[in-house]
């Protein structure tokens, strides 16, 4: 079999016939745009968020423009954003003409926390998009403190972690996406919670504010043909839901075999000199997203090639910076010297992961990789 990055295929498999069944009840009642299963969808992941309101939409990256027009920000308002993410995060904010921020992460989460953030706040500063990357939370305890001290919104992009907990000082926890203000996720295909098309949601326990996304999302509309607000048409479409609302009953599942993968991986590479495992914050749970590595004295490219020349995938999130995106040399702010974000670029390497792994794949991936550092 074919190593795979993600292998949809398979998961497909296992539960083709509940997402078959999904799939024929919404062509056959052909309610295909705002179906019931948009609803059902929406509060049973309502339900395992917590309790928080969920608005679906198209995409992530409407998620996260919806957000931001829901705040009544206006242009030349700041937005702090991680330099080290990927690109939407900050598009949102230079397509409503507002100010990305870019500031460094942490050399082992690869997350903003508040101590990076804060120097970045100024008086046009208005508020800050945390991204729980790869799979695990920011400190949103610390940051969320630090937005209160400055009135400032939380927008948490948590794309990537839809499933892990913040896990507080006094050890309560609550689920990413719904410790901000907002929280904003995607549910392309590869994503911990994927559909089989392009799909989105919006979370807020704001009553008043989800109401107003939920217009935003619709043409700015509160009843139909009266437009409050200038609004977006971003609709999840029942297709999809349908299909997200079969997977949503397996995701606790697709987390521990991510987590089971990521062990087995941890547990064999530790030791191997020249490359460091991702870290497992204490401050949170991992759903591991992404299994990345991070590689050691310019060897990430060759250990790349040296990978797929064995048939073995691997990806680079992510190869070039925010801060040196031609789109954002004209609008964007930088603070600091970003040299986190340089070493990161030039040094991860995410590795296969996904809920169907092969143990003897993974261990042939685990074996050209010791060979690779064993003969350097």
């Amino acid at each position: 079999m074919k190593i795979q990055m993600v292998d949809l295929e398979s998961q497909y498999k296992r539960i083709q016939l509940s997402i078959d069944e999904a799939i024929l009840s919404v062509i056959k009642n052909t309610q295909f745009i705002n179906g019931p299963q948009v609803s059902l969808f929406a509060g049973n992941l309502a339900d395992y968020l917590g309790g928080t309101n969920v608005i679906p939409c198209a995409n992530g990256t409407d998620a996260l423009q919806i957000a931001l027009m829901a705040l009544d920000l206006q242009p030349g308002d700041e937005v702090i954003v991680p330099s080290f993410t990927y690109v939407a995060t900050a598009e949102v904010i230079g397509l409503l003409k507002l100010v990305p921020v870019m500031v460094d992460v942490d050399p082992d989460t690869f997350n903003i926390t508040a101590e990076l953030i804060e120097p970045a706040i100024t008086t046009r500063t208005k508020a800050i998009v945390p991204v729980h990357l790869f799979g695990q939370c920011a400190d949103l305890e610390k940051i969320m403190k630090l937005a209160e001290k400055h009135n400032l919104f939380v927008i948490e992009d948590t794309a990537q972690a839809l499933g892990a907990e913040l896990i507080f000082s006094d050890g309560s926890r609550k689920a990413a996406g719904t410790i901000g203000h907002i929280g904003c996720t995607s549910f392309f295909p590869s994503k911990n919670l994927g559909c089989y098309g392009d799909g989105g949601a919006i979370f807020t326990s704001d009553s008043d504010l989800a109401s107003k996304i939920r217009m935003i999302a619709n043409h700015g509309q509160d009843k139909k043909y009266s437009h409050k607000y200038i609004g977006v048409n971003s609709r999840l479409d029942t297709l999809q839901a349908a299909i997200l609302d079969i997977k949503l009953k397996h995701l606790n599942e697709y987390i521990a075999a991510r987590q089971a993968v990521a062990v087995v991986y941890d547990e064999r590479l530790t030791s191997v000199e020249g490359l460091k495992i991702p870290c497992r914050s204490r401050l949170s749970t991992h759903v591991f997203h992404q299994y990345t590595l991070c590689i050691a004295n310019g060897e990430r490219d060759r250990l790349k090639d040296y990978l797929g020349s064995a048939g073995i995938p691997s990806m680079v999130y992510y190869p070039i910076p925010l801060n040196q995106q031609e789109a954002f040399r004209s609008i964007g702010r930088i603070t600091g010297t970003l040299e986190i974000t340089k070493k990161l670029c030039g040094s991860v390497l995410s590795l296969p992961m996904h809920t169907e792994m092969d143990p003897s794949q993974q261990q042939y991936i685990i074996d050209k990789i010791v060979s690779f550092f064993a003969a350097n």
